[in-house]
């Protein structure tokens, strides 16, 4: 069986030294779509460096810029095909603000391995502290197409309950022709986002945005409509990938916001305008000071 999950997660877990720089913030920034328009000042706090602070996203990408989805698969006891693979979900805890430039020890291991039937989940955890303690938590959902079937533990279901009563923002973010080919430059080399014929073979028509470029749109989205900008708000954040996006498109995020409590949290739905809203990100909360 290409998956083992006694092996895997028996395996030592991985540690090594990432490290980030002020440009490869600025990078993932532009890659998720900002910048627009250039000079409005609120967008020169995730494109200047003087004034750079940094989304919490930015974490799925920091040092290495491998994502969970791929390193996962490097794992003892896991050998699939790439083009089987898809990206489940994601979440992340933010133990305090990311700084613009650090270094950090990041450790990997699998926590996770279950069976869905016609497909295996894999859990990619990452944990990252510097020299202060904890920075984040990272769990990358890893969905393998027909890995399923050995009887293991199904496992949680990530399903929530829909939010209830109209939306208190809606926005719409347009995707750019190039955005997937810029946001790969931040460490994401899957030719599934670039490729046609790799694509094709996947079985999607045409190359798709990364899921976790619309990950990190829909959390700015939600930072610059109802945390006021303030990325240091944000204490954690979760989706489950419930659809594609094709580059060109445009997002349309609803957002159902309730700030009482300790953590607030704000409910997103986003969907692809142009397919009849067909669901993108669902499930998912974003929790905030």
């Amino acid at each position: 069986m290409p998956i083992d999950a006694a092996t895997a997660l028996a395996a030592e877990p991985r540690t090594g030294e990432i490290s980030w720089t002020s440009k490869d913030v600025q990078l993932y920034h532009l890659g998720i779509g900002a910048g627009i328009p250039a000079t409005d000042p609120d967008e020169l706090r995730y494109t200047l460096e003087s004034r750079l602070h940094v989304l919490p996203s930015f974490a799925t990408v920091a040092g290495s810029g491998s994502p969970g989805v791929i390193s996962g698969l490097s794992m003892p006891g896991i050998e699939v095909d790439l083009a089987r693979v898809l990206h489940g979900g994601q979440s992340l805890v933010i133990h305090r603000p990311l700084p613009a430039t650090g270094t950090a020890t990041a450790t990997n291991r699998i926590a996770a391995v279950y069976d869905k039937g016609k497909a295996a989940v894999l859990v990619m955890r990452t944990e990252v502290a510097d020299a202060e303690g904890p920075l984040w938590t990272n769990d990358a959902q890893i969905f393998v197409r027909g890995e399923g079937g050995w009887g293991g533990d199904r496992g949680p279901s990530a399903r929530l309950e829909p939010p209830t009563g109209e939306p208190d923002r809606i926005v719409e973010r347009p995707i750019r022709e190039d955005q997937a080919l810029l946001y790969r430059l931040s460490g994401d080399w899957n030719p599934l986002h670039a490729d046609p014929e790799f694509a094709k073979v996947a079985g999607f028509e045409r190359p798709i945005l990364h899921g976790l470029c619309t990950y990190g749109i829909t959390l700015k989205a939600v930072v610059d409509t109802l945390l006021g900008g303030d990325v240091t708000r944000v204490t954690s954040y979760a989706t489950r990938f419930a659809g594609v996006v094709y580059p060109g498109e445009t997002l349309r995020i609803r957002m159902w916001h309730r700030p009482e409590g300790a953590p607030g949290s704000t409910r997103v739905a986003v969907s692809a305008v142009e397919r009849d809203d067909a669901p993108v990100l669902a499930d998912t909360v974003v929790e905030h000071a």
